[in-house]
């Protein structure tokens, strides 16, 4: 339920908050209108689908932690140079996730970076 006078602090004070903020849960809704809830926790264990999707997750983000920096240097300046909203690691976890090669060797041509080996 949300409360008028939290939405007018944080309105006031210029944050622009959403997720969680210590014990509560905070977003926009569509018409623009804070929402706040107390935050609710997961009443059973991930499911199956969940925990293999969050092992792909993890092991993306370990590929990403394995490149040279020169590796990450590469992904950040190809992410730059073609004026993305994404970060170099969003696009490599991206890439880890879908193995969408074709979209990769399109980047790497539009930005004259080489981000997949030869």
């Amino acid at each position: 339920m949300a409360h008028q006078t939290l939405s007018h602090l944080f309105t006031v004070l210029g944050f622009v908050i959403w997720g969680d903020l210590g014990a509560l849960t905070i977003y926009r809704n569509k018409r623009g209108l804070v929402v706040w809830f107390k935050k609710t926790w997961p009443d059973k264990p991930p499911s199956p689908a969940q925990t293999i999707q969050r092992q792909k997750i993890i092991d993306a983000a370990a590929a990403w932690q394995s490149l040279s920096a020169h590796g990450r240097v590469q992904w950040e300046r190809a992410s730059r140079r073609a004026s993305l909203c994404a970060t170099g690691y969003d696009i490599f976890v991206s890439w880890k996730l879908t193995g969408d090669d074709a979209a990769i060797t399109t980047l790497q041509r539009q930005t004259d970076t080489v981000l997949l080996p030869p």
